[in-house]
């Protein structure tokens, strides 16, 4: 078995885990990272990476097997010939849906680090004081001026891409050189920019893929097949950046195949000794201790280590002292958009394959606009020329069909909305009493839903891409809207919350379990409220900002 006690242990090997590891291991401390997936290697397993799209057996498609094994997966998008083996296995670690939840879920080295859409922003000062300022559910424990140092220190780390724009909802970061629009966007951000009187921008969408070389890691070459994972670490993840600095530093133990199955706590203490795991492989369960946990395992996995752990001293498990773990689940709800075509650039092409696209930064209930909802929306989409695959009505055989197929097709723009979900209390999760997993271990019960809102919020999701794409001349609009069920948006947030009362929150603004100081939680657990960006760049943040206040309360002997 080797060493069993470290300084610290991180559970969870995705975006929060590796920050938590690699932050550890630079600060001295001898490391356990687990994982209750298997081992993926850099380049190595990037198995698909290289192939040429005809080398794929089933063309990018799925197989009816796949389909019947991964259902949860085939409700969206994700379903991908190139990616199936990333997805978490359903017919072993099942899960109950009270009301529909989507969740999609990696378990292996570097989780959903792989996977991820990999659009970085910041949530602004507006955003960490919306709770208080409307009284929705709690307060931030913490302001814009608490993390923006972390954003400064991680986005230099990570490698973020983007465009100094000055817009004070949307704060600005430490960017490398931004992607370019292409000739079709820009003309859309300068029309829509005159018509709004510069109350509305579009963007190039700030993405956590590199443009300039930095340590150890190539620039992005333009393949957009990032999910796959990047032989060339053009992108942020787990493999590419935090995983190597980690492990640089010798102090670093990975063990794979480790399934916590709960924080062991000392009631004498009132600390948490370490961690009980069980191993996939073997079947058999481990102790191993340490002076600090930091659990990283996402959103609902962190929430069920939780339920499972000192259930002798809180039946509700570690942390539920507030009857707050488990709820308050938010997500982005998206799945409504609008597209069109686009006239005049019939001359102008692109080259490669941009790993990103435009955004449509927030001006719902800003600047004097007033809704009948609170909080607001921001767009991601791209304009693109068709390609050889598009339908030609008039000629579908012989030469001239060929002739048609080698000239791009006619310019076409679309943009997807991703709206904020308020935290509300009776949306929530809990370890269902019937069902239980491969391992004997019980799931997850997920009962969550889209309200009034969010409902109304959709409306002018689709309404205002509709008038934005229509002022700017683009023609054959046209607009759908899919409906959300929770989690679909693969931004699980708000089980553990962070709050300025133990009564009503799981963690303090440090992220550390209010019931028990040595646990820090710095996933999307922890968000107090949403807002409607992407979250993972606030993820980075909280938890470098975190490791670095436990270290020194480690130091300072008060953990």
């Amino acid at each position: 078995m080797g060493n069993q006690t470290f300084d610290a242990i991180v559970i969870g090997s995705g975006i929060s885990g590796g920050w938590a590891a690699k932050e550890l291991c630079e600060k001295g401390l001898k490391v356990l990272m687990l994982e209750r997936g298997g081992p993926y290697e850099h380049v190595k397993d990037y198995k698909s990476a290289q192939k040429n799209p005809w080398e794929f057996e089933h063309r990018g498609g799925t197989t009816a097997e796949q389909r019947k094994k991964y259902p949860v997966i085939h409700r969206g998008w994700a379903a991908s010939e190139g990616v199936m083996d990333g997805w978490a296995n359903e017919t072993d670690c099942p899960y109950t849906e009270t009301k529909p939840f989507t969740w999609w879920r990696s378990y292996r080295m570097g989780g959903r680090s792989i996977l991820w859409g990999r659009q970085s922003y910041r949530l602004s000062p507006m955003d960490f004081q919306a709770n208080e300022r409307e009284g929705v559910a709690v307060p931030w424990p913490i302001g814009y001026e608490d993390v923006a140092p972390w954003y400064d220190y991680v986005e230099k780390f990570a490698g973020i891409s983007g465009s100094v724009e000055d817009i004070a909802h949307l704060p600005d970061g430490h960017f490398l050189p931004p992607m370019e629009l292409n000739c079709v966007e820009k003309d859309v951000a300068k029309r829509l920019k005159a018509h709004y009187k510069d109350n509305r921008h579009l963007i190039i969408g700030r993405t956590a893929n590199l443009t300039a070389e930095i340590p150890g890691r190539t620039k992005c070459q333009f393949r957009n097949r990032c999910w796959e994972g990047c032989p060339f670490g053009g992108y942020f993840s787990t493999q590419s950046s935090t995983l190597p600095a980690a492990m640089n530093t010798g102090n670093l133990t990975v063990r794979p195949y480790s399934l916590v199955t709960q924080i062991l706590y000392d009631k004498d203490t009132k600390k948490a000794r370490g961690v009980e795991l069980l191993d996939t492989e073997n079947n058999q369960t481990y102790e191993f201790n340490s002076k600090i946990v930091f659990l990283c395992a996402s959103a609902l996995n962190s929430a069920w280590v939780l339920f499972n752990s000192a259930t002798d001293i809180w039946p509700g498990g570690l942390g539920s002292s507030s009857n707050e773990l488990g709820h308050n689940i938010m997500d982005h709800h998206y799945n409504i958009g609008a597209q069109g075509t686009v006239e005049g650039f019939e001359d102008q092409y692109v080259f490669g394959k941009r790993a990103n696209g435009f955004y449509i930064p927030r001006f719902a209930n800003l600047s004097g606009d007033k809704r009948d909802y609170l909080r607001g929306f921001g767009y991601q989409g791209s304009a693109s020329r068709e390609g050889w695959s598009r339908e030609v009505a008039e000629l579908n055989i012989g030469g001239n069909f060929k002739d048609a197929l080698t000239e791009p097709g006619k310019w076409t723009i679309g943009a997807t909305a991703f709206g904020e979900i308020l935290p509300y209390h009776e949306n929530k999760i809990t370890l269902d009493p019937n069902k239980k997993d491969k391992w004997g271990l019980p799931v997850l019960n997920m009962d969550a839903e889209l309200k009034e809102n969010e409902l109304k919020m959709r409306k002018d999701m689709r309404k205002e891409m509709e008038a934005m794409f229509d002022v700017v001349g683009i023609k054959n609009i046209t607009s759908w809207d899919g409906g959300h069920a929770m989690g679909h948006g693969i931004h699980e947030m708000g089980t553990a919350r962070m709050g300025r009362d133990p009564k009503t929150s799981v963690l303090n603004k440090w992220n550390q379990v209010w019931d028990c100081k040595n646990v820090f939680v710095t996933d999307g657990s922890c968000m107090t409220s949403s807002a409607c960006q992407n979250p993972s760049l606030t993820y980075m943040a909280l938890t470098a900002r975190a490791v670095d206040y436990a270290v020194n309360e480690l130091k300072k002997n008060n953990l």
